[in-house]
């Protein structure tokens, strides 16, 4: 370890409700701890990124940076930095006692005066992290290629009107695809923050979207080409920094993804705020993608309600992630995904130590919403609601119905024959909310002889 966090002496370990307040300790997350029968570290497989923590000094569109980022400072050697700047993270990887971190190409490794240099300022930092991820056991999540920093990319990657972007943008994805193999990451994301637009004045939407199906196809072929056994995900978000972008939401990028004969090839990584910035909740997203075969992994994040932009804030809220964790073990739990922490302090929090409380607390509320998810799976009442609901599609009818063999007018025939009728039965919304509270109120955070590897 080095020594640039050097008011967290030691890795930070689970100490329970005892933890004095002012000691860096987990008072849930608990990586043994079996939960369903799985220890909580691989029901969460948490993530650290390396953007928001070690890449972003502090600032906004209204004023420069606040944080304590020697290395971002201007006037250094550019690989110079980027080691000092690789030291902190895996530094900080390790103390924080998290099993993977993600990573863009260019938070990682300087961006060079062309694709040739860049690739191999990438390639000399992939190297040295390969060294330290031996060293201290962390692994890569996932990794990505930054397609809308650079002023290219300013009408899209995939979606540009000029070919020269598209095919500069290819070589950025190989590049970086090649690199998360190497490091054995579980995953690699592309996240289309340009892939959409600003007017419809300018624009062809049809081409746009089979450029981008045309993109996604050739970084598929690749992927099988190389050999690369992650999962590849697509990242939806409804606007910001486009007025509209075309990976709007869940629904949106599966239909995409059926339109174009992709839904084998891709699944997604849900942001907790892109959701809340979509008009949905955490808890629909991830419903939907349970339901229909795409769920991958998660961003986990909060968003500010009364702000309308995303604003990248840790976790705090157990009843806005209890649901959702409830969906995702319900579903079988991750297979190459996990909570990414895609999170940033705030510009006030100006102590390097600020970074590792923000984890904490994400972690532990990740945490805890797990064990009330354990809890809901345990109880039953709410798979016991679903199944009541919809019952009498076990009838004859309802089979009927499912497997083909009605038709509209035989439907309509028989409605009319028996004399159908059908009155509305309650939903019992309430009275389910209700449950869930209870769950929650209820549920320990921690149980004497808990059980454990």
């Amino acid at each position: 370890m080095t020594d640039f966090f050097d008011t967290v002496v030691e890795p930070v370990a689970f100490a329970g409700q005892e933890a004095p307040p002012d000691a860096p300790a987990y008072r849930v997350y608990d990586p043994e701890r079996m939960v369903l029968g799985k220890p909580m570290a691989e029901h969460l497989r948490v993530a650290v990124c390396y953007w928001h923590s070690f890449n972003w000094p502090g600032s906004d569109i209204f004023g420069a940076g606040t944080f304590d980022r020697p290395w971002l400072e201007p006037g250094q050697d550019p690989m110079a930095a980027a080691r000092h700047k690789q030291d902190a993270a895996f530094e900080f990887f390790q103390k924080l006692g998290t099993p993977f971190y993600c990573f863009h190409d260019v938070d990682m490794a300087p961006e060079g005066a062309d694709l040739a240099e860049s690739r191999a300022n990438l390639d000399a930092m992939v190297e040295r992290a390969a060294a330290k991820m031996e060293a201290t056991g962390v692994r890569l999540l996932w990794g990505t290629a930054n397609l809308f920093s650079h002023p290219r990319y300013a009408a899209g990657a995939a979606t540009n009107p000029d070919p020269e972007v598209f095919a500069h943008a290819a070589a950025q994805v190989r590049h970086m695809l090649d690199a998360t193999h190497r490091l054995g990451g579980a995953n690699y994301v592309l996240w289309g923050g340009r892939e959409g637009y600003e007017t419809l004045l300018n624009t062809r939407l049809r081409q746009e979207a089979d450029q981008l199906a045309r993109f996604l196809t050739l970084v598929a072929e690749h992927k099988h080409h190389i050999g690369f056994g992650g999962t590849l995900l697509l990242e939806p978000k409804p606007q910001e920094p486009t007025k509209h972008q075309y990976d709007y939401d869940c629904a949106a990028v599966h239909g995409f993804l059926d339109r174009y004969d992709l839904v084998d090839e891709f699944k997604v990584n849900i942001e907790v705020n892109h959701a809340t910035l979509s008009g949905h909740s955490f808890h629909h997203e991830v419903a939907y993608a349970v339901d229909n075969g795409i769920f991958g992994s998660v961003d986990a994040n909060r968003g500010d309600p009364q702000n309308g932009w995303d604003t990248d804030q840790f976790p705090n809220s157990v009843d806005e992630l209890a649901p959702a964790l409830y969906e995702i073990v319900q579903g079988g739990g991750f297979t190459t995904g996990g909570f990414n922490f895609d999170t940033k302090l705030r510009r006030q929090s100006l102590a390097r130590d600020d970074l590792f409380w923000g984890h904490i607390g994400g972690i532990d509320t990740l945490a805890r919403a797990l064990l009330v998810a354990e809890a809901m799976v345990t109880d039953g009442v709410i798979e016991q609601a679903r199944r009541q609901r919809y019952a009498r599609w076990e009838s004859d009818l309802g089979a009927d119905i499912m497997k083909g063999d009605a038709t509209l007018a035989s439907l309509a025939d028989a409605a009319v024959a028996d004399g159908l009728n059908p009155q509305p039965v309650s939903g019992r919304q309430e009275h389910l909310e209700n449950e869930v509270n209870r769950i929650i109120w209820s549920t320990p955070h921690f149980m004497s002889g808990r059980r454990r590897l």
